[in-house]
């Protein structure tokens, strides 16, 4: 019976996996554009030439105070905020009058050292949603929602939004005006998403949450956003700016680079997390298990291959006290963990199929969070045997990997 070689990349590493062509189940989705060579260059073309926008120096002045959400995660971050604090010099924006809003928790800002001399008078804020003083009230919404946002935020002249795009199982999309609202709002408000997880599909139609994010966005004013689809590994495959309505476009982006679409679900999938492992937390992990379990048969079997040793959050503590991933769900709905996303996804996972882990966490640890640890990422193979169906995911944690 003929079979198809295929190469899978994890971490900084590749492995060969030998599939009949019978079993393999190829996903569909659009072609892939190269990822950028370039990505400083891009942002400075999409600050240019933002899409139905003038540049962004043009609508400033040099009193101007300028807040900037950062989100940490993206890939080499500094060498895309560089270009972007070197638009706002354009218009004479001093650098002690531009505030750098990370989310909570922050990773302590290592990338701030990176800045260039020129930009080291920058102001660092992290959001605190539990300090009124650092909150202010914006309007109440069509739905009587008082809303409460970060206070830089809201009484800046201008709010440039830096995030990447990517699928959320709380409100369907990440980044963009998402970021803003639940992302800058008060603690109930985000309580009130981070504990709710979705199993819908999300597609063209907004859900409820993005609409209100969408409306809160409006009565802000003009926010800029500037939105980053990220590419294999730590490329980044498009940056594009613009304001609210500019969101469509980065989610087509997105849609186009890291949706899949398969037949039917197989008995085995075999997924990977790439880059460096170092940037890898068990969030990653926990979104990579949670984007197999969506295509992999009720029990079936998931192979996640990665170099990543995470650090365990409290949320994982559970894990070592009950064997039932559901009763673990369960439990850590009720305790919200800060890391409730992860260990919430990667429990779900375990309810779904038969989980196998390579990673350098210890093999005893990987036992506990219900994993079979794996020693090399050859013994992928050993679960491809008979006429076992598979799906193969690169890059799972930013994939959404559909059945229809």
């Amino acid at each position: 019976m003929e079979s198809t070689r295929i190469s899978l990349a994890y971490g900084e590493r590749a492995v060969e996996l030998e599939i009949r062509n019978a079993n393999l189940l190829v996903g569909r989705r659009a072609t892939i554009a190269p990822d950028l060579a370039d990505p400083a260059q891009a942002m400075r073309d999409a600050l240019e030439r933002p899409l139905d926008y003038p540049p962004l120096r043009l609508g400033l002045t040099s009193d101007d105070h300028v807040a900037i959400f950062i989100d940490e995660g993206i890939p080499d971050l500094v060498h895309l905020l560089v270009p972007l604090l070197e638009h706002l010099r354009q218009a004479q924006v001093k650098a002690d009058a531009v505030t750098l809003i990370c989310a909570p928790p922050s990773t302590g800002q290592p990338w701030l050292d990176e800045l260039p001399d020129e930009f080291q008078d920058v102001q660092i804020e992290v959001h605190q949603p539990d300090d009124r003083k650092k909150l202010a009230y914006l309007a109440t919404t069509k739905k009587d929602r008082r809303v409460y946002l970060n206070r830089t935020a809201v009484d800046a002249d201008q709010l440039v939004l830096l995030t990447r795009r990517g699928y959320d199982p709380h409100v369907g999309y990440a980044g963009a005006e998402l970021a803003l609202f639940p992302g800058l709002s008060e603690r109930s408000s985000r309580d009130e998403f981070a504990a709710r997880f979705d199993r819908r599909t999300p597609g063209q139609e907004p859900w409820k949450i993005q609409r209100e994010a969408r409306e809160i966005a409006w009565l802000l004013g003009a926010p800029f956003f500037v939105q980053v689809i990220e590419g294999a590994g730590d490329a980044i495959s498009h940056v594009l700016a613009g304001p609210l309505e500019s969101s469509a476009a980065g989610q087509a982006l997105l849609e186009a680079r890291w949706r899949m679409t398969f037949d039917r679900a197989a008995d085995v999938v075999i997924a990977s997390v790439t880059g460096t492992p170092a940037r890898q937390t068990t969030e990653d992990l926990g979104r990579a298990f949670h984007a197999a379990a969506r295509v992999v048969r009720p029990g079936g079997s998931i192979a996640l291959l990665t170099e990543a040793t995470p650090t365990l959050g409290p949320g994982f503590e559970a894990f070592r006290s009950h064997e039932d991933p559901d009763l673990v769900r369960r439990l850590l709905l009720q305790e919200k963990p800060p890391d409730l996303t992860a260990s919430y996804l990667w429990a779900g996972a375990a309810a779904q199929a038969r989980l196998y882990l390579l990673s350098g966490l210890p093999p005893d640890v990987a036992e506990e969070l219900f994993t079979i640890p794996l020693e090399r990422a050859g013994q992928a193979q050993k679960l491809l045997t008979g006429d076992t169906s598979c799906i193969v995911l690169p890059d799972a944690h930013r994939t959404l990997a559909v059945v229809e």
